[in-house]
């Protein structure tokens, strides 16, 4: 069964993971800003590419609300910073190869993929406020089109 998936309005869980640089990246670190933190299943596969380019085109669009564009897959150093060096992502991407904060996040779990069951990462995208509070969710996230509905979701947040 899926774990449990946080709720809009609870506090967002903490988290302390690598990134594509080996530097330990915490939730703490950005308190005060907006966090997009989205969940993909891996690198270099042709909807988290694109999925990761489109956040990256948009990287400006987000500094200017105020937000930080996190991207969590279980995936490793190594292939995160092959996979930001690929594609020139400017993005930050973190390793959660024990898929401890997937599962924080209800984002690994039962999926349909071909008619079959199995389990792996769910794509899953939660807003975080300033102060630390999911502000919004998307779970089963198709990637084509998904950025421009997250941004225009902070951008109506960051205006009310």
């Amino acid at each position: 069964m899926n774990a449990t998936a946080v709720e809009v309005g609870s506090k967002a869980p903490s988290f302390s993971l690598p990134d594509q640089d080996d530097n330990k990246v915490k939730l703490g670190d950005f308190e005060g800003r907006w966090v997009v933190l989205y969940f993909y299943p891996k690198d270099n596969t042709p909807g988290c590419t694109t999925e990761a380019c489109d956040f990256t085109d948009s990287l400006k669009a987000f500094e200017k609300l105020n937000a930080v564009v996190l991207g969590v897959s279980p995936d490793s150093v190594d292939s995160h910073r092959k996979f930001t060096d690929k594609q020139n992502l400017g993005i930050t991407l973190l390793s959660d190869p024990d898929k401890k904060v997937l599962r924080k996040y209800g984002a690994w779990g039962m999926k349909k993929l071909y008619g079959k069951e199995t389990q792996g990462v769910i794509r899953s995208t939660f807003v975080i406020d300033p102060g630390g509070r999911i502000a919004y969710r998307w779970t089963n996230v198709k990637a084509k089109g998904h950025v421009q509905k997250v941004h225009e979701k902070l951008r109506e947040l960051t205006q009310g």
